[in-house]
């Protein structure tokens, strides 16, 4: 171990346990920064690179600048940031390990061996985003939705089986055990690790802080435990993977005071909302945000999760919490050893990572706060998280939405139903995700309320298509113990899977009646979900407003049936003695809700339910697992085929050039997300990867989704920028995956044109607004836009992890300079690009853009090259971050 600052020093648990620590006082004893002022956020990166100083990946001067990190004066620098291990989801994982499976062969071929491609430190999969709700309202639609999840993803699922043995510190949690970001608030994170180490000539152990990065942008759920950890691309997480330090600009960290406490009827969902959107208005892009304050005191672990899980919506790197005393509550509630649990407690008072409501508040560079009474009950929507509505409000705020619209009434029959169905329908109300899903007090809340509304006699609405997924059987176990589940299946809201669902686009179809009357009447159909994005296209093509609330808010809704209904002074229905039932008459108390989570919460449901993790049911343990060190691919698979990332790979990279006769393949507006670069949801048939599935003998309800066919780069870049919703303004007039094929102005799909332009050689562009690339850590949006030829994007801004994923697919993201934009700059998207500068590419370097419109008037204009570091010059000089590591290994 190296000891650059000699702050290595013995550490005990207080539980007969003992080794070494970095120490962060000892530190400052040196003079090197005021540490114990730094915000807790920062210490704990600090940790890490204080511990991982070699001189090489790791300098003293990064440690110097850290420790010194300016709150008056942010640091326009870069740090490494090596992390103590890696979670994915299966969506993101399957492409992750097919590009690792794919290293392994590019090496073979190089004449190297195989097994270098290794990951160096420990990987969590946990199989999530693949369960759809294809049958609902039924005690059956648990097993049905379970094994229709098998037979669409055996072929997948058998791939992941091959890694699991073929990488050593690969581990798998199989399907129908809940979603990645609960399993590892609830079992996976352990607050602060050890490693065996040799110090001192003597066999030992050094203990530091949890850390980490996921391939899921909610990732940042874990910071409501107190460890640090983001959402990064796949790209990127495959860098960390195979040792290479994170690198990031020292961020600039905003304070949030909580103070207070929730008044009653406000729930952690209605204060989420309302700290994203205060979150979103002040601008914290990039930026961590620690929360600080007496209120934290009133906040479980749950509740701040949820706020830490939406960090992506307000647009932060992290949402943080320090560790304090209800953290170790929650560790030891949810079965974490009383050692480990010591562990944390002593590490975190040693190391100046511990909170109570005398510590002092840290140094930030800006601050706003928010007393916790002020919350009162809200959703979100339509189309961004961002966009919160007071419940009082949300009748009149949807009234908005669909105004200028036709008043259509449609009679509508389904399951020995007749309805009138109209504009402002719920049609979808779904509880899932593990935002909310994670938090006893709203799932008991959500059945406490359904236990009312069925003892008034209410009944849900025949259109609405009901779910319950939640993320962890945890609350499996406790909605029975606490006699609520038949309620909740008597409005039928019946476990339909253990997984992401309707958060994620996997929705499933809606009964063909209610799908038709909505498609062919153009109605504005309505969901309700208790998730974290509804994003536009993304719950469902035929729901065109999304609306986020809390569990309790999603049953009310189903029992109203409408949006246009105000819920605060109209009744969900009458009772069985005819009287009318108001949302105040069934809304649990404070005190009802917390009496029923004392008595039916328990630790022994999470040592239960945790203890057979690993180990799937009998249609995971059936399935045989590939073996070898390389994966052996077939050329007839439509789920997993060798990507072309290597093909023709030169040892040494060649020199960067400039772009020269670049047309444009779409001109886009602002907060295009990557949902609309690359959709996870449905294949439609009419679509170039449906064209592409039907001709390789898949039949349509056979397509799954794109997030389940990442696997597959032929489908993946047929389906960039092939959203339903997507508006190509080059292509005006159009909705979906259209552009025009310049000169001639022909319109075709995106895919199609890109292919045209690369037969004629024609290097291609993107211009977009603001906020390019919002949304998921989704990082086939950037390597979809590699493969179909997109050379560089030209957007006012971007969100951090797509413009790192372009950065690590060779696709360089360039910003128009504060106050420009293409309408600023008179662009109509059908001009011929030249951009100059790249040749001598460097961090943040000015670029000139030149536009050679028909008549031969030229517009030159200065961008800015977001490779913001020496490293992510480094990753697009080798034409990505893969072909840079593969390179370094070799």
């Amino acid at each position: 171990m190296t000891d650059e600052f000699k702050t290595l020093r013995k550490f005990e648990t207080g539980k007969g346990r003992e080794g070494f620590l970095y120490s962060l006082p000892a530190l400052e004893e040196q003079g090197i920064g005021k540490i114990s002022r730094l915000p807790v956020s920062i210490r704990s990166v600090l940790e890490s690179v204080l511990r991982n100083c070699d001189g090489k990946k790791v300098r003293r001067k990064d440690v110097e600048t850290l420790a010194n990190w300016n709150a008056k004066s942010p640091a326009n620098e870069e740090i490494p940031f090596v992390v103590a291990r890696i979670v994915l989801q299966d969506f993101t994982g399957v492409p992750l390990v097919v590009d690792l499976a794919a290293m392994r062969s590019a090496v073979k071929k190089l004449g190297g061996d195989p097994k270098i491609i290794e990951p160096l430190v420990p990987v969590d999969l946990v199989v999530d985003h693949s369960v759809q709700v294809d049958f609902f309202g039924s005690a059956k639609a648990l097993q049905l939705n379970l094994e229709m999840e098998f037979k669409r993803n055996r072929e997948r699922y058998q791939f992941l089986k091959w890694g699991q043995q073929a990488f050593k510190t690969f581990q798998l949690i199989p399907p129908g055990i809940g979603i990645v970001h609960q399993v590892n608030l609830e079992y996976l994170a352990k607050g602060v690790l050890s490693q065996r180490s040799e110090i001192r000539g003597q066999e030992s152990e050094i203990f530091y802080p949890d850390t980490l990065v996921g391939t899921d942008s909610h990732t940042t759920m874990i910071n409501g435990l107190g460890v640090v950890g983001w959402g990064v691309g796949g790209i990127e997480a495959e860098a960390a993977m195979l040792g290479q330090p994170s690198s990031m600009l020292i961020p600039e960290v905003v304070g949030f005071r909580l103070h207070g406490r929730l008044s009653e009827g406000a729930t952690a969902t209605d204060l989420v909302l309302t700290v994203t959107e205060m979150l979103r208005k002040k601008g914290v892009v990039g930026k961590f945000v620690e929360f600080y304050g007496s209120g934290l005191s009133t906040l479980s672990v749950p509740d701040r999760a949820t706020i830490a899980n939406m960090s992506p919506e307000y647009g932060a790197t992290m949402g943080f919490f320090p560790v304090d005393a209800e953290t170790l509550a929650y560790l030891q509630f949810t079965s974490r050893s009383a050692e480990q649990v010591a562990l944390v407690e002593a590490y975190c008072k040693e190391q100046m990572l511990f909170r109570t409501d005398q510590t002092p508040a840290p140094l930030f560079n800006d601050t706003l706060e928010l007393d916790l009474g002020t919350v009162e009950p809200t959703v979100a929507g339509p189309k961004r998280p961002q966009d919160r509505v007071a419940l009082r409000q949300a009748k009149s705020s949807f009234t908005k939405v669909i105004e200028g619209t036709p008043s259509k009434h449609v009679v509508v029959r389904n399951n020995g139903d007749s309805f009138d169905l109209s504009s402002g329908a719920v049609v979808i109300a779904a509880i899932t995700s593990c935002t909310n899903t994670s938090n006893p007090s709203l799932m008991l809340g959500a059945g406490l309320l359904a236990k009312k509304a069925v003892e008034r006699g209410l009944r849900v609405k025949p259109w609405v298509k009901t779910s319950l997924a939640p993320g962890s059987k945890v609350v499996t176990d406790y909605l029975l113990a606490a006699g609520l589940t038949p309620y909740l299946e008597k409005l039928n809201f019946h476990l339909v899977g253990y997984g992401c669902t309707t958060c994620i686009g996997n929705s499933g179809p809606l009964p063909e009646a209610i799908g038709t009357a909505i498609k062919d009447n153009n109605l504005i159909a309505v969901a309700v979900l208790s998730g974290n994005r509804n994003f536009e296209g993304r719950i469902h093509p035929l729901v065109r407003a999304n609306y986020l609330a809390s569990p309790p808010l999603v049953v009310a809704y189903a029992l109203a049936g409408r949006m246009d209904l105000d819920l605060t002074t109209e009744s969900l229905g009458n009772d069985t003695a005819g009287k009318p039932v108001y949302l105040k008459d069934i809304w649990p108390t404070p005190q009802e809700i917390e009496s029923t989570v004392r008595s039916s919460v328990s630790s022994a449901q999470y040592s239960k339910q945790y203890s057979e993790v690993f180990e799937g049911d009998a249609h995971w343990k059936s399935m045989p697992i590939p073996q070898g060190d390389l994966y052996k691919w077939d050329p007839k698979s439509t789920y997993i085929k060798l990507p072309p990332f290597f093909e023709n790979m030169p040892k040494a990279p060649p020199a960067l050039t400039d772009i020269h006769g670049a047309k444009v393949l779409a001109i886009l507006g602002d907060s295009v997300t990557t949902d609309h670069i690359s959709p996870a949801g449905s294949i439609p048939v009419d679509s170039p990867a449906g064209k592409y599935l039907i001709a390789n003998g898949v039949k349509p309800h056979e397509f799954n989704s794109y997030g389940a066919r990442r696997g597959n780069h032929e489908v993946m870049m047929r389906g960039t920028f092939g959203n339903i919703r997507l508006r190509n303004q080059l292509a005006p007039g159009t909705e979906g995956g259209w552009t025009l094929f310049l000169p001639d102005g022909e319109k075709m799909s995106i895919y199609d044109a890109a292919v045209k332009y690369r037969e004629a050689g024609v290097p291609l562009v993107v211009i977009a607004g603001k906020e390019y690339g919002s949304g998921s850590s989704r990082d086939w949006a950037a390597k979809g836009t590699r493969l179909l030829g997109v050379r560089a994007v030209i957007a006012e801004s971007y969100e951090r992890i797509h413009r790192s994923n372009l950065v690590g697919m060779g696709v360089l993201p360039l910003e128009f300079k504060v106050g420009e934009n293409r309408e600023s700059l008179g662009l109509t998207g059908h001009e011929i690009f030249e951009v100059e500068g790249i040749a001598s590419l460097e961090p943040k370097k000015a670029i000139t853009v030149r536009g050679k419109s028909a008549d031969g008037q030229t517009k030159a204009f200065s961008v800015i090259a977001r490779a913001d570091t020496p490293e992510e010059v480094s990753y697009y000089r080798h034409g990505g971050i893969l072909q840079y590591v593969l390179r370094q290994m070799l």
